[in-house]
């Protein structure tokens, strides 16, 4: 029970936040620096990428009373967040949820992207924090909170190694690589999506699901 609950948790939000698919644009964005001021811009944005994700962990259900939101609409919300994602990653490409040609140029004129764009919302953005917190709404004990802060904090750390070692996984992976991990990273998205959005519709209306 705790072992699967541990992959599903930790899968979820490392292919959500899939550093992998973030490495073609870092490196786009940071064709004059060198490795030590790229080393020192992907530990920042694991950082900051981290630190958002886990505060929407603790403080998710802040955030539903604060706005009135019920959790199966933010499921269902989240689940067509995840399954746009999912749709783009399928089709080998970076997920339009997550950045666009415009941002993708002024970080490219930036001096420093660790915070912005890459931290948020490169490997932190809409999808990654509906997914944390649809997590945590749903934990009914403390060592699955414990397991979501866990897989955070282990895909941060993938996170900053995926960038730091940017150049080598682009060269190493190549277009092919790349396209495969993210038709993979989507079709899970993809199943995560539906799942959202079936949990959501069936406390929303439990005749649909014989309740």
């Amino acid at each position: 029970m705790v072992a699967p609950y541990l992959l599903a948790t930790f899968s979820a939000i490392f292919f959500v936040v899939d550093p992998i698919a973030v490495v073609p644009i870092f490196l786009a964005m940071t064709p004059q620096d060198d490795d030590t001021k790229r080393s020192s811009m992907a530990f920042r944005a694991a950082l900051v990428s981290g630190g958002v994700l886990v505060l929407f962990t603790l403080a998710g259900t802040l955030v539903f009373r604060l706005f009135g939101l019920t959790l199966p609409a933010f499921k269902v919300a989240g689940g067509l967040l995840l399954l746009l994602t999912s749709l783009d990653q399928l089709r080998s490409h970076s997920a339009s949820t997550r950045t666009s040609g415009e941002e993708v140029k002024e970080g490219q004129a930036k001096d420093d992207i660790a915070i912005v764009p890459l931290g948020v919302p490169l490997l932190t953005g809409p999808g990654s924090i509906a997914t944390v917190m649809v997590l945590a709404a749903d934990a009914t004990e403390a060592w699955q909170t414990v397991a979501i802060l866990g897989s955070i904090v282990l895909t941060s750390l993938l996170s900053w190694g995926s960038l730091h070692a940017a150049t080598r996984i682009d060269h190493l992976l190549g277009a092919t690589g790349k396209a495969v991990f993210l038709r993979i990273a989507g079709l899970l998205l993809a199943a995560l999506a539906v799942q959202f959005m079936m949990s959501g519709l069936g406390e929303a209306f439990p005749a649909l699901v014989g309740k």
